[in-house]
C-alpha cells in the first residue's frame, strides 16, 4: 500500500499547541453552529450532542492525522475503545484514525534518515523505497534491501514525537476538559497520566525490539504465526529495522468472497494467541490496531507487528482475570463484582450506580464465553449492546475511578480481539479455546 497524503510533522512544543488550539477554536465553531441550527428548527439543544458530532469528528480526525504523535494515538485509542460511550457515527468517523495517517514528505525523511544513520546513509542499502508502505502515530514503515539481500522493514519515527509528549499531553487534559468530551466523575488527569507513561514506552524503540525479541522466542515456532527478526545493525534511537513481513492486512479477508472457513481459522489463531499470550507466554501485545496483523496468503500465516505496548502479565493478574473470566462465564454478578474489584475494574470508592453498571457491562461482554457451540461474531449485537450500556453509564451514572493502566491495556487487547473476529464475521467455539483456563478459577 503506498501513501499518498503528506504533510510535515510539527516538531516544536509552540507549534503543535497553534495546532490543538486551532482544534479547540474548530470543535467549539462545529458545535455552536450545530447548536444554532437545533435552534432554528425549534429543537432544544444540548452541549454534549452539538460537540460529539460527524462534522466535529471528521475536524478531530484531520487535525490529530497531521499532528501525529501522542494526540494521534488518543485519537486511535478512542476509535477502538470508544465505542461503548461515543455516538456511533463520532467513533465511526475516529476509526479512521487507524489507518488514515499523513506520510512524512521525502525532505522530511531524508533529515531523519541522515540524522540516524549519517550523511551517507543511502550507501546503507543496495534499495530504499521513499514510499511508506504503512504510517501511524509514531511512525511509518519503509521497505529497504541490504547489500546482502535481507529485505527489511524500517519503522522510522516521526521527528520531535517523543521530545513532545508531556506537553501534548498537558495540551490535551485542557482540551478534553472541554464539557461533553470526557464522562462525568472521570479523573481526567490520572487518566493522562497513564497515557503519557505508555507513550514513553511506546516511542522508546530500544525498549520495543527487546520486546519483540523476546515475543518471538516466547511464541517460538507456530504453523499459523510468526514474528519478523530484530536487525539490531541498522535498528537506531529513532529506527527500529526488522525482517519484511509479506501478506496484507488481515482486513483484505473481510471481503465476503472469502471462504467462511479461512476467515474462522485466522480469527481462531488469533483467539488462541490472546490465550497463549496471557496465561501462557505472560507477554501481551496490547495494540489491537488490524494493521498489526499481516495474512500471508502464500504460507497461510499470520506475521505479527508492533511491540512498543508488549506488556509483561504478573501472576495475580492472571489469577484475577482468571477469576473474572470464570464469573463472567457462569453469569455470577457477585462474584463478577468481587473479580472486578480485585483486579481494579471498579473501586471502594465508587458509587453503587457506578459499581453496578460495570458490573452489567462486563456481564454483557461476557456474553461469548456462556455459549455452548459457536460463537457467530458476525450476527452478534454485542457492540452495539455495550455500546447502548456504556453511553447509558456515561450520561447517567457515570463512570468512577479508572481502572490500573495494565488493565486498561489488557482491556484494549481484547476488545480488539472481539472486534476483529466481528469483522471477520467468524464463527468459534470459544469454550475449547478458553474454556480449560477459565475453569481452573472454580
Amino acid at each position: 500500500m503506498e501513501l499518498t497524503r503528506q504533510a510535515s510533522v510539527p516538531q516544536s512544543r509552540i507549534s503543535r499547541s497553534l495546532h490543538l488550539g486551532r482544534l479547540a477554536s474548530e470543535l467549539l465553531a462545529g458545535a455552536v453552529a450545530t447548536g444554532a441550527g437545533q435552534l432554528a428548527r425549534g429543537e432544544r439543544p444540548s452541549w454534549a450532542g452539538t460537540l460529539l458530532t460527524p462534522g466535529n469528528a471528521h475536524r478531530l480526525t484531520e487535525r490529530l492525522a497531521q499532528m501525529r504523535g501522542a494526540v494521534m494515538k488518543v485519537g486511535q485509542l478512542l476509535s477502538m475503545d470508544g465505542q461503548s460511550v461515543l455516538p456511533a457515527p463520532f467513533a465511526e468517523l475516529l476509526a479512521r484514525l487507524r489507518d488514515q495517517a499523513y506520510a512524512m514528505p521525502a525532505t522530511q525523511l531524508a533529515e531523519v534518515l541522515g540524522r540516524e544513520y549519517g550523511s551517507d546513509w543511502h550507501r546503507r542499502f543496495k534499495h530504499f523505497s521513499f514510499a511508506p508502505i504503512a504510517a501511524a502515530s509514531i511512525g511509518q514503515v519503509h521497505r529497504a534491501e541490504t547489500h546482502e539481500g535481507e529485505v527489511l522493514a524500517l519503522k522510522v519515527q516521526y521527528p520531535g514525537v517523543r521530545a513532545s509528549i508531556d506537553s501534548d499531553v498537558a495540551n490535551l487534559a485542557l482540551l478534553m476538559r472541554m464539557p461533553g468530551l470526557t464522562p462525568p466523575g472521570v479523573e481526567l488527569d490520572s487518566v493522562l497520566e497513564q497515557l503519557r507513561a505508555q507513550l514513553h514506552t511506546e516511542t522508546d524503540y530500544a525498549a520495543e525490539a527487546r520486546a519483540a525479541t523476546a515475543y518471538r522466542e516466547r511464541l517460538g515456532e507456530t504453523p499459523d504465526l510468526f514474528v519478523p527478526r530484530v536487525h539490531a545493525t541498522h535498528s537506531t534511537a529513532h529506527i527500529l529495522a526488522m525482517d519484511f513481513a509479506p501478506g496484507t492486512p488481515v482486513e483484505a479477508l473481510m471481503q465476503p468472497s472469502v471462504p467462511q472457513a479461512q476467515r474462522d481459522r485466522v480469527a481462531a489463531a488469533l483467539c488462541r494467541l490472546a490465550v497463549k499470550e496471557f496465561f501462557g507466554m505472560r507477554l501481551v501485545q496490547t495494540d489491537p490496531n488490524f494493521g498489526n496483523y499481516l495474512f500471508d496468503a502464500a504460507s497461510g500465516r499470520i506475521g505479527l507487528l508492533d511491540f512498543g505496548a508488549a506488556q509483561e502479565v504478573g501472576p495475580d493478574r492472571i489469577d484475577q482475570m482468571r477469576a473474572l473470566g470464570h464469573a463472567l462465564r457462569h453469569a455470577n454478578p457477585q462474584r463478577t463484582h468481587e473479580a472486578a474489584l480485585a483486579a481494579g475494574l471498579v473501586h471502594p470508592s465508587d458509587t453503587p450506580a457506578q459499581r453496578d453498571g460495570v458490573v452489567q457491562l462486563l456481564l454483557a461482554v461476557g456474553e461469548p464465553l456462556r455459549t455452548h457451540g459457536p460463537y457467530d461474531f458476525g450476527a452478534s449485537t454485542l457492540i452495539k449492546t455495550v455500546f447502548e450500556q456504556g453511553q447509558a453509564q456515561f450520561f447517567e451514572a457515570g463512570y468512577g475511578q479508572p481502572p490500573p493502566a495494565d488493565m486498561l491495556l489488557l482491556q484494549r487487547k481484547f476488545a480488539g480481539t472481539f472486534m476483529l473476529c466481528a469483522r471477520l464475521g467468524a464463527r468459534l467455539d470459544l469454550d475449547e479455546i478458553f474454556g480449560s483456563e477459565l475453569e481452573e478459577a472454580a
